[in-house]
């Protein structure tokens, strides 16, 4: 396996983890976009920018895109987050220069007055459909709580009011902005050829404009607060907490990861064996999550609505003791095992190194192995988590609840 890195002229960074036995092949743009990058009058723009690269440019339609990738058997989509929006396939070798000819000029799309209309009116059930989806909707009344007055509580989809007054000329402005080459991250694992991935990246990429990067990264400082929002139809409590956690940058973020495991992990975490097993909820998770400046710990509770008071006090009580004493060290091994686990059976999937390798060039600059990966596990002790306690402790600042409670 060998690591390549490249910068075109105007500032398209290029990246490729090639492994010349691999079947297969991953290729995809990060581009370092998404809601906290929006300003209000376009907020929901990126995802909405993300539909419209489907609808293809001067040369190819919508139905040409979905034709095209189909015939070469890939497996492709998009997504788009707070912080990146990601374009992606995963082909057989030989299918490279077809399917890169595409995905570049998804980067590029028309933008057409005819699909923005038609578009809009997608983007707008979708937000119906998320809206009556109680896991999405507490995770965004919760972002929003937790980072208020701060990029990161910007919603990804967007309101119905932001789309129904968004313009194809404001969201041309934002494509022209934030779609500029330096705002972009081309990364390529797999059997992947590294003098040819550069030549078709300068053919297809080299004239693109530079665009306008960056971004603020102010570390969040959120106030505690709870907010109840009454769904008088449902039979279920959802409860969702956030705390301050390590940000991206921060190698603290490894230690994170191990706690959201033993305390966390939705079969086998603290939380797990003392409120679902005992039947005191449906479920309990604790997840971290990294951003740019900031991140979180996310804490997700689903019980009888009777239950949600005692059951908040539950969890209270975990984490208090957590905090205090830490993790056994028999805890520990088996979420050390558990994390390398996940990374070494990711990585035999070249699909699944693109995500690795791009999160790493995205976020911090840096390439990093399996056995980079594996080594820093390796040497993370009982100490690396009381420091990260110490600074980062599981908390409940902000609580969102949704569903047939009031307060």
């Amino acid at each position: 396996m060998q690591f390549h890195q490249k910068q075109l002229e105007n500032g398209l960074q290029i990246i490729a983890e090639s492994k010349p036995a691999a079947q297969s092949a991953a290729v995809g743009f990060f581009v370092r976009t998404g809601a906290r990058d929006e300003q209000q009058d376009v907020s929901g723009v990126s995802h909405f920018l993300e539909h419209m690269a489907f609808k293809g440019d001067e040369k190819y339609s919508a139905e040409d895109v979905n034709r095209i990738f189909d015939e070469v058997g890939a497996s492709y989509n998009a997504s788009t987050s707070e912080e990146v929006t990601f374009y992606y396939a995963a082909i057989l070798p030989e299918y490279l220069d077809q399917t890169f000819d595409l995905l570049s000029r998804m980067m590029r799309p028309t933008l057409r007055e005819d699909d923005f209309n038609m578009e809009k009116q997608v983007i707008l059930e979708e937000i119906g459909m998320y809206e009556d989806m109680p896991g999405f909707a507490i995770y965004d009344a919760t972002m929003s709580t937790h980072f208020s007055k701060h990029p990161l509580g910007q919603s990804i989809l967007g309101s119905p009011e932001s789309i129904q007054a968004l313009q194809a000329k404001q969201m041309q402005t934002y494509h022209e902005n934030r779609y500029g080459a330096s705002n972009l991250i081309l990364a390529a694992s797999g059997n992947i050829d590294w003098d040819h991935l550069l030549d078709i990246a300068e053919q297809n990429c080299g004239s693109w404009n530079r665009g306008i990067p960056g971004r603020t990264r102010d570390e969040a400082q959120p106030q505690a607060s709870q907010s109840w929002l009454p769904r008088p139809g449902m039979n279920q409590q959802h409860i969702m907490q956030m705390s301050p956690a390590p940000p991206a940058t921060n190698d603290l973020r490894f230690a994170a990861e191990m706690v959201s495991i033993i305390v966390g992990d939705e079969s086998s975490g603290r939380l797990y064996w003392d409120l679902v097993e005992t039947g005191f909820a449906e479920s309990a998770e604790l997840s971290f999550n990294e951003y740019d400046g900031s991140g979180t710990w996310a804490t997700y509770l689903c019980c009888a609505p009777e239950l949600a008071h005692e059951n908040l006090e539950r969890v209270k009580k975990i984490y208090d003791e957590f905090n205090q004493q830490g993790p056994t060290q028999e805890e520990f091994e088996q979420a050390r095992n558990k994390v390398s686990s996940r990374i070494v059976l990711s990585s035999e999937r070249p699909m699944g190194r693109l995500v690795a390798l791009g999160g790493n060039w995205l976020y911090r600059n840096e390439y990093r192995s399996v056995s980079d990966d594996l080594e820093s596990l390796k040497k993370l002790s009982l100490e690396d988590v009381r420091e990260l306690l110490n600074q980062y402790p599981l908390a409940q600042t902000t609580t969102v609840g949704l569903g047939p409670l009031e307060e």
